[in-house]
């Protein structure tokens, strides 16, 4: 149950040429623990999620899901994947107005064909999880900030994903908020195993990684091992 990137390249067409986002990118994301992606904008950050996600076709290299390579997979099997198997942090919540707390997570349920009853059991225990049980029955305008956020964290939690992919969760949030936000991953991301992959500009935020990683005009190099030590891998695999 990990997330391994190998020798990704990925380009987009530029004039009369090709410019590269990912040169050769490899990546192991063990399961149960987080890696921090920085690198400044334009440096590959967000293809690299992308790719990660199943969203782009890179044209070299592969990405292997919890053992599973997607390499040749069709458009219907590649989103099969995404739903069973990856959840995604938006940058922005992008919760839907109408829906309360709750129903923001058992749509999520009833787009994979799940039982209503059982997914509302579910939702129910991963807002508890996030600390919003009793915000259940409020919708968007009703949450400040932080609770939006963790609504969205619970949201991508919903399908019981192998991979984690989290893109700035903290860029509209103020110090507090977001270093809570952060916590907040970082312990589900233990307590469920996930291989997760948090892009953040914000340097404060590594303390809680188990390995860091710096993108920069496409390549990428590990550049702290944080807690990630082989023990630590033993204890979670």
């Amino acid at each position: 149950m990990s997330l391994d990137l190998t020798g990704i390249t990925l380009t987009y067409p530029d004039g009369d040429t090709r410019l590269t986002a990912l040169d050769a990118v490899s990546l192991h994301v063990p399961k149960g623990s987080v890696t921090a992606v920085l690198g400044p904008s334009g440096s590959g950050k967000s293809s690299l999620l992308a790719v990660a996600a199943t969203l782009i076709t890179p044209d070299a290299g592969t990405v292997t899901i919890d053992g599973r390579s997607t390499a040749g997979l069709t458009r219907g099997e590649l989103a099969e994947l995404r739903r069973r198997k990856i959840g995604i942090v938006f940058q922005q919540p992008n919760l839907l107005p109408s829906l309360t707390a709750a129903e923001q997570l058992q749509v999520m349920a009833r787009i994979d064909g799940r039982a209503s009853r059982t997914a509302r059991t579910w939702a129910m225990e991963l807002l508890d999880a996030v600390g919003l049980a009793d915000q259940a029955a409020r919708r968007p305008h009703q949450l400040s900030g932080g609770q939006r956020q963790r609504v969205n964290i619970a949201r991508a939690l919903m399908n019981d994903p192998t991979v984690l992919l989290v893109d700035e969760p903290t860029s509209a949030l103020d110090h507090e908020r977001g270093a809570a936000v952060i916590e907040l991953l970082t312990r589900l991301t233990h307590q469920r195993a996930t291989a997760t992959v948090l892009v953040t500009h914000d340097r404060t935020h590594l303390a809680s990684a188990d390995q860091i990683a710096e993108v920069y005009d496409g390549r990428l190099r590990l550049t702290g091992q944080g807690i990630l030590d082989e023990e630590a891998q033993r204890t979670r695999s």
